[in-house]
């Protein structure tokens, strides 16, 4: 089986407040769907109020982060499924709760972990 990414930047997430629970109900839902079909492996939102730093082999740590990665922020979910369209179908499941589109990616392959 593989592994996805299914996430979305901060920014795409544009509800008034009031809406911001019936969301979060209905996100938290497909979580417990997903935790429920055994295909559950990490989820959760970058904090955004905890600034990025680079750490070097040598243990410097530096202020900011790549250049290409300055907006990494938002929802990831990481499920294990076995097929690209299980991914889809928990991607659409995750676009209808949090009223947004999800980016799904694979993770490669690894044989040694």
């Amino acid at each position: 089986m593989t592994k996805y990414l299914i996430s979305f930047p901060s920014g795409a997430l544009v509800l008034p407040p009031e809406e911001l629970q019936v969301v979060a109900d209905a996100a938290h839902a497909v979580v417990e769907e997903a935790k429920a079909a055994g295909v559950w492996v990490f989820g959760g939102g970058i904090d955004e109020s905890v600034p990025p730093v680079l750490v070097d082999g040598d243990g410097a740590v530096t202020e900011g982060t790549y250049p290409q990665t300055t907006q990494l922020e938002g929802g990831y979910t990481v499920l294990e499924v076995p097929t690209r369209e299980a991914a889809l179908d928990w991607a659409a499941r995750f676009a209808a709760a949090c009223r947004c589109a999800q980016e799904v990616r694979a993770f490669a392959y690894d044989p040694a972990s």
